[in-house]
């Protein structure tokens, strides 16, 4: 029997694959936030500098910068169950090279190393699903395997609290986090057996060649795109180095300890599993892009300057027996849903805009602008911190790195507002804001 004349698999061995799968990123998330909850350990403990802090994540996306332009030829040539396996490994690898230490070259590295492997791990795993969900199924899979890979941001998160032992150093709870990572490459091995099983049985559908970066296509993008492109380079060098130094700012500008600061950062991951599909059904039946995007740019707009500015209001439990201040509780709970909101609006909208033939070369230019400015910002947040000596004993010391924050907020507002404007009257410019086809 020829393999498009098998049926397809079934129900189980789908939703089994992306368990699996999903598993896999939920370390693989679990390993890129867990170094959050010990930044302030870092630098009393080994005496890191905020730049130095900043350089541990931009070293990650410099690794992401590098295999994005290198493309999926890895992919492409052996299969996405070795290559699943292949770059869960290194994410281990990575991780147990970040927590050995104790010199900030070889943790650096570590992090590094950690780029060259969750980035190409997420195409792998996206290409997975891909191959076993088609038509209406598709988008819920993605969708629920975000929620599963979102869970390991805010369990690192909430490792201050169920972990609270292991952080009278830095390098335990780095430990636990080689040890999830650990499980991250059990799970994508068990897929491995569960592919080869089931492949000869069901066709999974055709392994399509990795999208490229085609250079001579970019300037032949609408100007509406590069405006998309610009919202999504300030929305995103925004909310993840802010939850990179976040644990670290609570602590250290709002007095909160190390269990309840991890609380509160993980109600950003948390927003998100549960908001942004409820966004993104609700803009597939309205339309609106942009002015779901303006609004989302407006809430987020005035919120680092509530968090440094405000009184800090009563204190509020969260589960779990922590208390946070009211006012923090209330922006950090708006920012997640701006962290829900933008997301489920933006990379939906590229589609309406580029020509299918050329979604691989848009997507992919997308995501290398948006790596240069996560690459960018934490030199600058740390940089900012340093020359104004921030510390536990002058928390006026992060306002600099606050009004950063709020300036590109203000660029993405712009951003956002400009295409809300261009699109306005009874012949939009760009087919954002016109009601989705029947």
């Amino acid at each position: 029997m020829s393999p498009t004349a098998l049926p397809p698999p079934s129900p189980l061995q789908r939703w089994t694959a992306l368990v699996l799968v999903s598993l896999a990123m939920f370390g693989n998330y679990y390993l890129y936030d867990a170094l959050g909850p010990v930044v302030d350990l870092m630098r009393s403990q080994l005496g890191f500098s905020h730049s130095q802090v900043g350089w541990l994540y931009t070293a990650y996306s410099i690794a992401a910068l590098l295999v994005l332009l290198a493309g999926g030829w890895f992919i492409d040539r052996f299969g996405t169950r070795l290559a699943l396996v292949v770059f869960a490994v290194v994410c281990v690898i990575a991780a147990a090279m970040t927590a050995l230490g104790p010199d900030f070259e070889t943790i650096v590295a570590g992090r590094f190393l950690l780029g060259l492997g969750a980035e190409p791990m997420i195409v792998a795993a996206t290409t997975v699903l891909a191959r076993w969900f088609k038509g209406s199924e598709l988008s819920f899979a993605f969708g629920l395997n975000l929620s599963i890979s979102r869970l390991g941001s805010a369990s690192a998160d909430w490792s201050t609290g169920f972990a609270a032992p292991l952080y009278s150093n830095w390098q335990d709870p780095l430990w636990l986090a080689t040890a999830i990572g650990g499980v991250a490459v059990a799970a994508a091995m068990l897929y491995w057996m569960h592919e080869r099983r089931v492949e000869g049985r069901a066709h999974l559908g055709e392994r399509a060649p990795p999208d490229e970066l085609k250079l001579s296509q970019i300037f032949r993008f609408p100007r509406t795109y590069w405006t998309i492109v610009a919202l999504c380079v300030v929305f995103y060098a925004t909310v993840f180095p802010f939850r990179g130094f976040a644990i670290n700012y609570f602590q250290q500008a709002h007095g909160l300890d190390r269990e309840s600061a991890g609380a509160l950062s993980s109600l950003l991951p948390m927003a998100a599993i549960v908001a942004t599909p409820i966004f993104g059904l609700i803009v597939d039946r309205v339309g609106k892009r942009s002015l779901f995007m303006a609004a989302g740019s407006l809430l987020m707009l005035p919120l680092f300057l509530a968090v440094t500015y405000l009184p800090p209001g009563p204190l509020v439990g969260l589960p779990g027996g922590t208390e946070v201040p009211l006012t923090l509780l209330v922006c950090i709970g708006l920012f997640g849903l701006v962290f829900s909101l933008i997301p489920a609006v933006l990379w939906p909208s590229v589609p309406q805009l580029v020509d299918e033939e050329r979604l691989g070369s848009a997507y992919a230019m997308m995501t290398f602008c948006q790596q240069l400015g996560m690459a960018a910002v934490p030199l600058v947040i740390g940089a900012l911190n340093d020359w104004a000596g921030a510390s536990p004993e002058n928390p006026a010391g992060y306002t600099p790195g606050m009004w950063f924050y709020t300036a590109l907020g203000a660029c993405g507002l712009l951003f956002s507002w400009h295409l809300w404007w261009s699109g306005r009257g009874p012949a939009p410019a760009h087919a954002l804001d016109r009601p989705p086809m029947r």
